[in-house]
């Protein structure tokens, strides 16, 4: 527990200090839009590549902790599908706010996953994370399109439209580069590796910051049904479900951690921005996303110790 909390620690201090920095307007709002465009596109597909490239795929579980984070995330979405129709008729939940649970019970936040996996366990931890990323963010983007287009009564959008949103993703885009060096090409050139991994090395502090500074600890006067319930399935019940795969299926060990570290993590902030352009309720969205990123704080660590 005290290695775990020690691990944590240093994660939320960083997320505290971009909260600080943003509660004080240390950095002004169009700093902190350029700081998360640049980390999107830039530090965190380096880190991506950086990791898929150099990782020794044939040591790490791929299909077994690919295989229980998915099969974690399609029973979750099923369950909140499946409780639509009780939320709206017993407690008024409308198509937009749905959006905003059904994020806030699916999605989860890459920075933190990455920054406590390798504080734990180094450039494997990292390697498994990026795993976890080739195998969840497709999924997620396609549950998320599915469910603002079917409750938020946005337009349709053409199977071009959807293909094109995944393509310009840097989670997606930098996972393929990464494992097609990894798998096709031979080792890159020192002078390019040496630019790629000093680039990426900025991914987790930016990152970090970011998250931190997207906390609005105003908005939390009076939280409701939709943020217990949200908490309650993303940081308990999906690291539970994941778990229980994972297990079934054999992984073990510091990659049972792992798994557990990417299940257990807050909701990601690209759900903000998603309920903004989607029509969802975006405030909504990021109540939720700071009561997370709070509780997170002792849920995982006390997840992890129970369930490894």
């Amino acid at each position: 527990m005290s290695a775990i909390l020690a691990s944590l620690i240093p994660t939320f201090l960083i997320i505290a200090t971009g909260w600080l920095c943003r509660a004080t307007n240390f950095v002004s709002e169009p700093q902190w839009a350029g700081l998360e465009r640049v980390t999107y596109v830039i530090f965190f597909p380096a880190l991506i590549i950086d990791t898929l490239s150099r990782a020794d795929l044939s040591s790490v579980p791929v299909l077994g902790v690919g295989g229980a984070l998915v099969g974690s995330i399609l029973t979750m979405a099923v369950l909140v599908l499946a409780i639509r129709p009780v939320l709206e008729r017993r407690f008024g939940i409308d198509g937009p706010s749905f959006t905003s649970i059904f994020q806030g019970a699916t999605r989860w936040n890459t920075f933190v996953g990455l920054a406590v996996a390798g504080s734990l366990f180094g450039q494997r931890g990292i390697a498994l994370i990026a795993v976890a990323i080739a195998a969840m963010v497709p999924l997620l983007n396609l549950l998320a399109f599915y469910v603002f287009i079917r409750f938020a009564g946005r337009p349709r959008q053409s199977p071009w439209d959807i293909l094109r949103s995944f393509i310009a993703n840097p989670f997606i885009w930098s996972c393929a580069i990464g494992l097609a060096l990894n798998l096709l090409a031979p080792p890159l050139p020192k002078p390019v590796a040496g630019y790629i991994d000093v680039i990426g090395r900025a991914a987790l502090a930016s990152g970090l910051l970011i998250v931190g500074a997207g906390l609005d600890i105003r908005r939390l006067a009076s939280p409701g049904l939709p943020h217990a319930l949200t908490a309650a399935l993303k940081l308990v019940l999906m690291p539970v479900m994941a778990v229980t795969l994972a297990r079934f299926i054999g992984v073990t060990g510091d990659d049972l951690v792992v798994t557990v570290v990417a299940a257990s993590v807050p909701s990601a902030s690209a759900a903000y921005v998603l309920a903004r352009q989607m029509g969802g309720n975006a405030g909504l969205m990021a109540e939720i996303l700071t009561l997370q990123t709070l509780i997170a704080l002792i849920s995982m660590p006390l997840l992890i110790s129970l369930l490894v």
